[in-house]
C-alpha cells in the first residue's frame, strides 16, 4: 500500500526502487531518503493523448514522476485528501482533484459529456466544470483532493444518485452518467454555479462528493 493517511490534509507515500508514483506538481511537502522528482510530459501510462485531452479541457495539470527509495509527504493548498484503493476497476476523477497515484495504474482521459449528449457541452460553458475527467484503471491507490471532506455515496440499479456537478469528485463501478438541466433555460441565464444542472449516476458503484462547491 503506497499511501498512508497522516491526517485529513496529508498523506505519506512509500517509494521503493523499481516502482513509480505520479503526483501533481507542487504536491510534495517533504521527503526522506533518496527520492527524485522529474516533470512528466506523458501523463503517466496514458501517454501523450492523455495530456492532449487535458489541454483541450484547459486542465493541463503537470505531473511529476516520483522514483527512488524513501517516503514522501503529499498535500496541496490545505485541501482535504482522500485515498481510494482500486482492485482492477476504473476510477474516474476530475483532473484538478488528482493529488497522486501509483504507477501501476493506467491513466486515460474521458469526455464526461459522452454519455450525456449535447448537455455535456453545457457543463463546461455554464457551470464552469471541465468537460474531461481522468480515468485510472488497475490495481493501486489514488489520493484525491476536495474541499471540506469527501463522502462516498453508493449507487445501485434501484437508486441512481443525483449530484451537483461542482460537488462531484470521482466515481467508479459500472456507472452511466447523464447531465441534465435542473432549471429552465431562462432561469439559467447568468447563473455560474452547478445548481442549474444535475449529474445523474446510475448503475452499480459509488460516487465521491465534496462538502463544498468551491473550485480547487
Amino acid at each position: 500500500m503506497a499511501f498512508r493517511e497522516i491526517n485529513s490534509k496529508m498523506v505519506e507515500a512509500t517509494v521503493v526502487p523499481g516502482q513509480r508514483l505520479y503526483s501533481q506538481r507542487g504536491a510534495m511537502l517533504a521527503y526522506r531518503g533518496e527520492v527524485s522528482f522529474t516533470p512528466n510530459v506523458q501523463g503517466g501510462q496514458g501517454g501523450v493523448l492523455s495530456m492532449i485531452g487535458r489541454r483541450i479541457a484547459n486542465e493541463a495539470t503537470p505531473l511529476m514522476t516520483v522514483e527512488g527509495s524513501g517516503t514522501v509527504l503529499f498535500g496541496h493548498g490545505g485541501h482535504h485528501v482522500q485515498v481510494i484503493h482500486l482492485n482492477g476497476d476504473t476510477l474516474y476523477v476530475e483532473a484538478d482533484r488528482l493529488l497522486a497515484f501509483e504507477g501501476t495504474l493506467t491513466q486515460g482521459t474521458v469526455f464526461l459529456g459522452a454519455q450525456g449528449g449535447v448537455m455535456g457541452m453545457v457543463r463546461g460553458q455554464v457551470s464552469g466544470q471541465g468537460l474531461f475527467t481522468t480515468s485510472l484503471k488497475g490495481h493501486g491507490a489514488v489520493a484525491v483532493m476536495a474541499h471540506g471532506g469527501v463522502f462516498e455515496i453508493p449507487i445501485t440499479p434501484q437508486r441512481p444518485v443525483h449530484v451537483d456537478p461542482q460537488a462531484y469528485v470521482a466515481h467508479h463501478g459500472d456507472v452511466r452518467n447523464k447531465l441534465s438541466t435542473a432549471l429552465g433555460w431562462r432561469d439559467m441565464v447568468g447563473r455560474g454555479s452547478g445548481e442549474a444542472f444535475r449529474l445523474e449516476l446510475s448503475g452499480s458503484g459509488s460516487v465521491y462528493v465534496q462538502a463544498s462547491e468551491e473550485k480547487l
